[in-house]
């Protein structure tokens, strides 16, 4: 019988032929990535740990960008922490909030994912790096502080769940109603400590950007991690990131699941997560209507050039509803430029749109963009979990780029195919 990606992937970090669900192994990490909030939060564990030193092997990406700017002495203490320990460990592959952005972003765009990898982080939308066709799965500070310092981490094979995708998109339908339609099938708790594997005709037509929203949204179904078959796009994507991008890990023919999943995303009209889970998945007719006071577009979700341009073709030429406010953020200073030089930025502006700096500020309520009591949110970001924007008597609704710049210029949630682009 043959093995899936994450079989593969973990049967080789941990230098054996094969591997099977539920099977323990000691398996090497190639990458691990720490940010402002985990890297204090390893500093005991990985004094206790006594290497003294970053392992040999692994390369370790710090980003700072929950916090940033600091919005209080602590998160400042936080970032001058991190800061230190970076330059007290020779870490090479550190970036300041004004070069850097959002971490799962970073570590793309930077060329710090590659196929076949093992990734870690103290952070659970590590799931991203699926995308790259990479092992990709968040931890907490202790298990990462011994990946760091050690090399390698146990794990437990997952078994794996086969999502093939058929058919085509719909107009002003995404990648992100694919994963709230996923969400909603699958809920948070089916396939808990699962790794899905995401195929069939209809992947070929999903951009790069498209299957990293898919595979960090993966995460809200409790999954260990998410992975796309790397294909010509994937190769292409990673290339203009790197010179070197190894062969990429396939599942055998032969692959056997714990199950496989037909969706045909034709089926799929716009969604909308209604509070308070990812998983409350509603078709968009079902909450048309629903006051909104904020609408959010970016994230480690959806703060992508692509993003960014989806909606400022809804949105140009128009106005933000006076109801409503719009607050923009884009993934990272890269693509901030990318939005400024094609005129995107421009464009929310005049709409009367905030944009910030490239951060997770607005989706994690850090210290932007917070939402008073009986105040209504919808965002591109990936949870709407009580309290998670602001005050605990908000609400948030989550959609995609599209649903989100039609419903700032209407004041109300609103179909973006009822809008005509200018």
């Amino acid at each position: 019988m043959g093995m899936t990606i994450v079989e593969k992937i973990l049967a080789r970090n941990a230098s054996l032929d094969r591997v099977i669900p539920g099977q323990i192994v000691e398996a090497r990490v190639d990458v691990v990535m720490l940010h402002d909030i985990g890297t204090p939060g390893i500093q005991r564990p990985f004094r206790e740990l006594g290497t003294g030193k970053i392992a040999d092997h692994v390369r370790c990406v710090i980003v700072p960008d929950h916090y940033v700017p600091a919005p209080t002495v602590q998160a400042a203490e936080n970032l001058k922490l991190t800061r230190e320990w970076a330059q007290s460990m020779g870490v090479e592959y550190y970036y300041e909030p004004g070069r850097g952005g959002i971490s799962h972003q970073i570590m793309i765009e930077q060329g710090h994912c590659l196929p076949g990898q093992i990734i870690v982080a103290p952070d659970s939308h590590a799931t991203t790096y699926g995308a790259c066709g990479a092992l990709g799965t968040g931890l907490g500070v202790t298990d990462t502080a011994i990946a760091l310092g050690t090399g390698q981490l146990w794990f437990q094979v997952p078994e794996t769940v086969k999502v093939e995708l058929t058919g085509e998109l719909s107009p002003y339908v995404s990648a992100k109603d694919i994963a709230l339609y996923l969400l909603r099938e699958f809920g948070e708790d089916e396939l808990i400590y699962k790794a899905i594997e995401i195929a069939g005709p209809a992947t070929e037509r999903l951009t790069f950007d498209d299957r990293a929203c898919i595979a960090n949204m993966a995460l809200e179904m409790g999954v260990k991690t998410c992975l796309f078959i790397p294909d010509a796009e994937t190769l292409s994507r990673l290339r203009q990131y790197r010179q070197n991008v190894p062969d990429p890990v396939r599942p055998d023919a032969n692959a056997k699941y714990a199950h496989v999943a037909f969706i045909d995303v034709s089926l799929i009209p716009p969604m909308v997560a209604a509070p308070h889970s990812p998983s409350n998945g509603k078709q968009i007719s079902e909450v048309v209507g629903t006051r909104i006071h904020q609408a959010f577009l970016g994230s480690c979700t959806n703060g992508r050039i692509e993003d960014l341009r989806v909606a400022a073709r809804i949105i140009k030429g128009r106005s933000v509803h006076s109801g409503a406010r719009m607050i923009v953020t884009p993934a990272s200073q890269k693509t901030y430029k990318q939005a400024i030089a094609e005129g995107l930025i421009q464009i929310f502006l005049d709409a009367g749109a905030l944009v910030t700096n490239p951060g997770c500020g607005v989706c994690i309520g850090g210290h932007l963009g917070l939402i008073a009591k009986d105040e209504v949110c919808i965002s591109s970001s990936n949870r709407n979990f009580i309290g998670r924007m602001g005050s605990r008597q908000g609400q948030i609704y989550l959609a995609s780029p599209a649903v989100v710049a039609a419903s700032a210029l209407a004041g109300e949630i609103a179909d973006p195919r009822s809008i005509e682009e200018n």
